[in-house]
């Protein structure tokens, strides 16, 4: 039976897509909601941000250089190692994975309850495409805003790993700098970026479809929003697998 259920929320997920992902009726309010997304969704969610990487990057500094202590390993190998966890793991996957508490309890949430008090009932029956109103503007400003926060993780947690060289001295700050120049691929940068895009779409999608399809009351909300955190933390790993192998494999 959870099989089946499972394939009928599949279907449920594709179907309220093809409902989402078409051209707006109203471009004026598509762009007013675009922006609140923005605020909402991405501005907001730079603090929490700039917090977790530069402690993350810190603590990934004193981890390696603690562990990476043989006379056959040069010093800079800290800073080459901690760039390419931070950039090709930790700011685009690790970061999402947050995100997707925030920024996903957030959406399912609002969808549901409006879900609840028949609101969205109401713009069916005006003839407003609601699924297309409330969830595309979510969607699009949380993607677009996603390299953003992607690029404030990167710099937060270098800049953390850059503070702790500075205050114990191993390796010295020369030495780390060097090593997160050493062998340097913008490449990874990029994939990074087109990553938590991806990801994006996924909290976003994922969370406005459990809103959506909420039923009952304020105890079936809070459930929706704890699901569509359990759920996007699973497509999150299980799309980070895939995606790694398609472009780095």
């Amino acid at each position: 039976m959870n099989f089946i259920r499972s394939l009928e929320d599949i279907g449920e997920y594709a179907l309220l897509m093809r409902r989402v992902l078409s051209v707006p009726d109203r471009m004026r309010e598509f762009v007013k909601e675009f922006m609140k997304g923005v605020y909402t969704l991405g501005v907001n969610s730079i603090w929490i941000v700039i917090i977790i990487s530069f402690f993350i990057g810190a603590v990934i500094v004193l981890q390696i250089a603690l562990n990476i202590d043989s006379p056959l390993l040069p010093r800079f190998t800290v800073g080459v190692v901690s760039r390419e966890i931070i950039l090709l793991e930790f700011s685009s996957t690790i970061m999402c994975l947050i995100l997707s508490g925030k920024v996903g309890s957030n959406v399912a949430s609002e969808i549901g309850t409006m879900r609840i008090t028949e609101q969205i009932d109401a713009l069916d029956i005006m003839g407003v495409n609601s699924a297309n109103y409330l969830i595309l503007p979510k969607i699009a400003s949380f993607v677009a805003f996603m390299p953003v926060l992607v690029i404030f993780s990167m710099f937060m947690g270098l800049f953390g790993g850059y503070i702790i060289c500075m205050v114990l001295g191993t390796p010295s700050v020369e030495t780390y700098v060097y090593g997160i120049q050493a062998f340097f691929r913008e490449s990874f940068i990029w994939y990074s970026i087109v990553k938590s895009m991806l990801f994006g779409f996924i909290i976003a999608s994922v969370a406005a479809y459990f809103g959506y399809t909420a039923k009952g009351g304020a105890l079936e909300v809070g459930a929706a929003s704890t699901n569509s955190v359990v759920i996007n933390s699973v497509l999150i790993l299980v799309t980070d697998l895939l995606f790694t192998q398609l472009a780095l494999g």
